[in-house]
């Protein structure tokens, strides 16, 4: 049911004109090729190995102010985090480390769309959305499991936040941090994209990824909602 209510909260947003290049048809050339990027990683040695998005057509602004910056990383073997932010040279507003395995989202990617949903059945709405501690989480329809949102980045995080600094979109491979130059979980992956923000009403949001045109796509799409 959860599915059900965001597939028809999201083909809503794109029943507008303006809105229409969420469709695949619209924006899966570039959204794709972020995934194609991200299945490249196996392939990239140790190192700040960036993917660029950017090709040598059709360079327009990639990043708007209402923008936000959404990051998935983690180590190779490890699960992943999600850390969303309203300014990329500020420290995430919003970050959770996702019962998802950094494995299972390669294979998930492969069918180049990929949604992510958050639920929370908190009983109070005096937090923001976002506020909420509490999520049960979901990738492509599947439950995965319960997480806890942070109040503080671990040093890992914060590190990748620092490499990251002035990259808007791309996927590849990180060196670790000081403290674990051989990690057992392998090396330190992310894809990194600027979404569209939408709210629904103070119980639904839902971020949509960014192309590089500035149209937003559906191949990757992140949502929150508080049931009651």
């Amino acid at each position: 049911a959860l599915i059900s209510l965001l597939h028809h909260q999201a083909s809503g947003n794109s029943s507008s004109g303006s809105k229409k290049a969420r469709s695949r048809g619209g924006g899966g050339g570039a959204a794709g090729g972020l995934f194609r990027m991200f299945k490249l990683v196996p392939m990239l040695s140790t190192g700040c190995k960036v993917v660029a998005l950017l090709s040598g057509r059709n360079r327009r602004p990639l990043i708007t102010d209402s923008a936000s910056t959404g990051t998935l990383f983690g180590y190779r073997k490890g699960r992943l985090t999600l850390a969303i932010q309203e300014d990329p040279h500020r420290l995430p507003s919003f970050v959770i480390e996702l019962p998802i395995l950094t494995s299972f989202l390669h294979r998930e990617m492969a069918s180049d769309v990929l949604r992510i949903a958050l639920e929370t059945d908190t009983k109070t709405q005096k937090k923001k959305l976002l506020e909420e501690f509490v999520w049960a989480v979901y990738c492509n329809g599947r439950k995965m499991g319960y997480s806890i949102r942070r109040l503080n980045m671990t040093d890992d995080e914060v590190h990748v936040m620092r490499l990251l600094r002035g990259i808007s979109m791309g996927a590849g491979v990180l060196p670790p941090p000081p403290s674990e130059k051989q990690s057992p979980d392998g090396e330190m992956t992310y894809v990194r994209a600027r979404f569209d923000r939408v709210s629904g009403s103070k119980n639904s949001e839902s971020f949509y990824m960014l192309n590089p045109d500035g149209a937003s796509g559906q191949e990757l799409s992140i949502f929150f909602l508080r049931v009651h």
